[in-house]
């Protein structure tokens, strides 16, 4: 049996998807509602077991397309039982944890489907990352082996002083030492003896997050969490085995890793992996895949607003695009540019315990919990004090809830489905666990999960995001922790101090990185940014620099950011030297009013 086909329009299904229009929120929700029900019937049903039925069913249909290489269902089931089996041949143990450092492709998905089927963890690095980032990364794993393609080896090289513990290395692809384990063992389907006492309740994989404060923590995520993933998306997009969803998003990240290949491979559909998003390639290879379904977030749909027109941008048979971070000025304008029938905005975390479905298509809402789930999953937004970033408490200690129109914190209730609450697996590390978990909230004793998100509720329930709370700031589609830069900032020569912080800029989503530094006679720009180069990944390198004398600080020395963050980049108003990071050269140039018009006109690209 063969482990790769072609792919093109002759692969696609002759029946027709969905039709568009005509879409029933009730029935989506229901549907999503059942598939998810059964998963706890078979507490030995991993997501590896739901490709192999459908390997069963239509083994010769396409389940992930790419150019590199593409599976069907009986290929990515035979694919997956070789990594298992390497991994049994290895010696990894139950709980032992495997790092992956791979782009997106099928082999990726192939790769932890076989590794967690059979115990072990995997963990999903982040590719950009850089010298002690990626080594933090592997660090917190505390992983026994690492699998790195042949085009990252050189990165992990320049991490490895920066290691906790020497682990295995395996090199993939072009003829590397994994690609010769894997040809010793066969495709056929595990035996008894081989799959081990594996449950839902396992880790199968690690995800990193940033959080709110400090370096990237590994989010446990569990077979369980994988499989209701899978279930709640495959309901809620109305997939069938007739869809073909495009995913250009990273394979480390959460959503289009896992969301985005597992709702499709619930129900039996395909999955189109691009390894990078590209603006000028998203129509042609819409149209080129033959896709009814693509994964967003809000800086794609906004980079491909502004994108010129494009031939193919109306003659696609997409009947929906599915993500999170849409704003609502650009939604209406996105979707009759593009012709796309429906959008699923929803909101969630890789490490929360609830998430929120806009399947109505509410412009800029992120969705809200119906009627018939609040029992199951509650969510609340609780008042907090915006500088320490701590809940706001009433006279009986307790949290108080936000009213309809009020800006909070969102939080979501910790427990089972049945006892009125939604799981909180946590973290590696148990202290940063129970950082993200608020007690003694409504009534003492209870527990609540931290989303470090701040929201508001409208009058018809639907929930609004708002910003981050602390120190935390999304940029291009990451989280950006303001600690990880500072320290890498405060590591380059000439720099004495340092804080970050996030601003908005006009006609970009999220908030771009901007540093106050202290410097002294031996700091130099260009060496600046070529240090950065090397500590940090691209997205997390500060835009905009203001060259401060001093930094102020709290009697606790806790910087103080929230003027800076108010003052932002206006040389009308700041008084410090102000630079900005050029895209192209990669450097820092002077900030001057002119620039600055150019910037908030959207003329200037970052």
């Amino acid at each position: 049996m063969g482990e790769a086909m072609s792919t093109g329009l002759a692969d696609r299904p002759t029946e027709s998807p969905i039709p568009r229009g005509n879409h029933s929120a009730a029935k989506s929700w229901l549907r999503a509602i059942e598939l998810t029900s059964r998963i706890e019937v078979d507490p030995h049903r991993l997501f590896a077991d739901v490709v192999d039925a459908w390997a069963e069913r239509q083994g010769d249909r396409p389940a992930l397309i790419s150019d590199r290489e593409t599976f069907t269902y009986c290929a990515l089931a035979a694919r997956a039982n070789r990594y298992a089996r390497w991994a049994l041949s290895i010696g990894v143990k139950a709980g032992d944890t495997i790092c992956l450092i791979m782009p997106s492709r099928p082999d990726y998905v192939a790769a932890w489907l076989g590794i967690s089927r059979v115990g072990a963890v995997v963990a999903l690095i982040n590719t950009r990352l850089v010298g002690p980032s990626l080594a933090h990364g592997i660090n917190v794993a505390n992983a026994s082996h690492i699998v790195v393609v042949r085009e990252l080896a050189d990165a992990l090289e320049a991490a490895r002083p920066h290691l906790d513990r020497a682990a295995k290395v395996w090199v993939h692809g072009s003829d590397g030492d994994l690609d010769v384990a894997l040809t010793a063992f066969d495709g056929d389907p595990l035996l008894p003896a081989e799959r081990r006492d594996v449950t839902i309740s396992d880790r199968a994989l690690l995800i990193y997050t940033s959080g709110t404060t400090g370096l990237p923590k590994a989010a446990s995520i569990s077979h369980r969490r994988i499989l209701n993933w899978g279930g709640w998306f495959a309901g809620l997009t109305d997939a069938t085995r007739n869809d073909r969803l495009y995913d250009c998003l990273p394979v480390h990240h959460s959503v289009g890793g896992i969301v985005a290949p597992c709702s499709m491979l619930f129900a039996g559909g395909s999955v189109v992996l691009a390894e990078r998003f590209s603006a000028s390639r998203f129509w042609p290879d819409i149209a080129r895949f033959d896709c009814t379904i693509f994964q967003y977030i809000g800086e794609l749909c906004r980079y491909l607003l502004s994108a010129p027109p494009s031939e193919l941008e109306r003659q696609h048979r997409l009947r929906l695009a599915c993500g999170n971070g849409l704003r609502g000025d650009i939604w209406e304008a996105f979707q009759a540019r593009f012709a796309i029938p429906r959008m699923l905005e929803f909101y969630a975390a890789t490490e929360g315990n609830f998430s929120l479905y806009n399947v109505e298509g509410k412009p800029g809402a992120i969705g809200r919990i119906p009627p018939l789930l609040a029992h199951r999953f509650p969510a609340a937004i609780v008042q907090v004090d915006i500088d320490s970033s701590a809940p706001l408490r009433g006279v009986d200690g307790l949290c108080i809830a936000c009213a309809r129109g009020e800006i909070g914190e969102a939080i979501g209730r910790i427990g089972t489905a049945d006892e009125g609450g939604g799981r909180f697996e946590g973290y590696t590390d148990a202290a940063e666990t129970e950082r993200k978990i608020l007690r003694n909230v409504f009534a003492d004793g209870d527990a609540w999960f931290r989303t470090g998100d701040l929201m508001r509720q409208d009058a018809q329930g639907y929930f609004h995001f708002v910003d981050r709370v602390g120190d935390t700031f999304r940029w291009k589609g990451e989280n950006v922790s303001t600690g990880e830069v500072n320290d890498a900032i405060r590591a380059c020569e000439g720099v004495l101090d340092a804080t970050t912080y996030g601003v908005e800029v006009p006609g970009c989503d999220g908030r771009a990185g901007m540093s106050a530094i202290v410097t002294c006679d031996r700091f130099d720009l260009r060496t600046f940014a070529d240090h950065l180069a090397r500590r940090l990944p691209p997205y997390a390198h500060p835009l905009f620099l203001r060259m401060s004398a001093a930094l102020d600080s709290t009697d606790t020395f806790k910087q103080k950011k929230h003027q800076l963050a108010r003052d932002g980049f206006d040389p009308s108003i700041v008084r410090d030297p102000l630079h900005v990071r050029d895209p192209q050269a990669g450097d820092y140039r002077p900030l001057d009013s002119d620039l600055h018009a150019r910037i908030t006109a959207c003329s200037f690209r970052f």
